[in-house]
């Protein structure tokens, strides 16, 4: 009996890694890809960085000025300190500042007053809807009220920039928008997590992260010509694209999205208006881009990591579905995309696999009875896979050493480990999060909490 139950084992075993080190196979194959072709585009292309001198002039005479909008939820203990921070750096001459409050967080529209007092190019807007309902909804809510100022001065507002409670703005962001809008009606720049050195694992995987994805794969995605996922922060949407879109979908901003600005920059590229991912230097050499603490708790991470599964993986498969047919590079992109719940479910059985060759081998210690053979075809996978992994690995840290320094790069190894197991949970929240938005239940705004470095200084 004992022997049958050991043979179960090992065949589970077996079956258990044959599935994942397929799929890390096919996984790791895409990711070799895509390295390959932004090599490539770097050989062809130079550096992705440009210097801002090198940018257009704005016309002396340029109607309109530039409206930031900030929704806010419960933000009563950084908003003030954030929005101090964006008046002190900001040079542009024309800009406004929204905020998007709700009527039933009183403590969070007081810290925002205090600094509107002082400063009229702060607005406040308070919506007539009780909190929380979802950030688009937030955000719809600040363009009713931009617009109607607009009507009232008789200016054009050129662009909106989108922005959170939390960030740290670049001094130059606005000029970078600035020159761009005019010929690229979206614009990306760059997101540059900052590490909490008390919780250097948790928060810095998510720089490891946006290295990656920010110093590489945003670029190689926007010189393919796919659409471009906005990242909520550090955005200029010009106002034809948020009419254009006010007019296809009702409103610029979906309120029933839980990730509108990912699905933002897909909509807008349907209709024809490209984006362009900035990766611009300042007169010191410092990358323009914005700055924020990202949640330093698994709990938080969690969470953050499970909404965005959600609303791009799963709902907004639904939601938003393919490119046209023939655009096989944004088809590409957004298979990438959302290929997160299939890859965890491949980590969650290459854990497992583990955890059995660890039990079987120990059972046939004990019992004295020989170790079954490895296949030779698993074999040649799981070698090809080792090799895989050491490349990514080495992508990985090198991405965190340009972005943070050689001691970030070395640390991004073991949070890769992190970064895994909080994908593992994140994906089964998402799973429960898509299981009510089916069941018809309303999706809210389940955000996490922000701290704000202090009054952050001038770059």
């Amino acid at each position: 009996m004992g022997g049958l139950v050991l043979t179960g084992l090992d065949a589970l075993v077996r079956e258990l890694t044959l599935f994942a080190a397929v799929g890390f196979l096919v996984g790791g194959i895409g990711d070799l890809v895509v390295d390959l072709a932004w090599l490539s585009h770097r050989l062809r292309h130079g550096t992705t960085r440009r210097p801002i001198s090198s940018l257009p002039a704005p016309a002396a005479e340029q109607p309109g000025g530039l409206a930031i909008f900030v929704p806010v939820w419960d933000e009563a203990l950084v908003i003030g300190a954030m929005l101090r921070t964006a008046l002190a750096r900001y040079a542009q001459p024309h800009f406004r500042i929204y905020v998007g409050c709700y009527p039933n967080d009183r403590a969070t529209i007081d810290a925002v007053v205090a600094v509107a007092e002082r400063d009229p190019r702060v607005c406040p807007v308070i919506g007539s809807r009780p909190g929380p309902t979802t950030k688009a909804d937030n955000l719809n809510t600040m363009w009713r009220a931009m617009r109607r100022d607009d009507v009232a001065s008789g200016e054009r507002t050129r662009a909106v920039v989108l922005h959170d409670a939390e960030d740290v703005v670049h001094p130059a962001e606005l000029r970078v928008f600035d020159a761009l809008i005019d010929q690229h009606p979206l614009v990306q720049i760059p997101v540059l997590p900052l590490i909490d050195r008390e919780a250097r694992l948790v928060s810095g995987h998510y720089a490891d992260e946006f290295a990656d994805s920010h110093g590489r794969q945003m670029v190689l995605r926007a010189a393919l010509g796919a659409g471009l996922p906005l990242s909520g922060v550090g955005c200029a949407i010009a106002v034809e694209v948020l009419e254009a879109l006010a007019d296809a979908h009702g409103a610029p901003f979906d309120q029933n999205s839980l990730t509108e600005d990912y699905e933002l920059g897909l909509r807008a590229g349907a209709l024809g208006y490209a984006a362009c991912f900035a990766r611009v230097e300042d007169v010191d050499g410092e990358l323009v881009a914005v700055r924020a603490f990202f949640p330093s708790t698994l709990t938080a991470a969690v969470r953050q990591k499970g909404r965005w599964m959600t609303g791009i993986a799963l709902a907004g498969w639904d939601r938003i579905g393919w490119a046209r047919a023939t655009h096989l590079a944004d088809h590409w992109m957004r298979m990438r995309d959302r290929r997160a719940p299939i890859a965890v479910i491949v980590l969650a059985a290459a854990y497992l696999a583990s955890v059995g060759w660890g039990l079987s081998a120990v059972v046939h210690l004990a019992t004295g009875l020989p170790t079954p053979p490895v296949d030779r075809g698993l074999q040649a996978i799981l070698n090809v896979n080792a090799g895989l992994l050491v490349w990514r690995l080495a992508w990985r840290a090198a991405s965190t050493g340009r972005a943070y320094g050689w001691r970030e790069a070395l640390w991004s190894l073991p949070r890769a480990v992190i970064g895994n197991l909080i994908a593992m949970f994140a994906a089964i929240r998402a799973a429960g999060q898509y299981a009510r938005l089916l069941t018809g239940a309303p999706p809210h705004w389940d955000k996490t909490t922000h701290v704000f470095p202090g009054e952050a200084t001038p770059l």
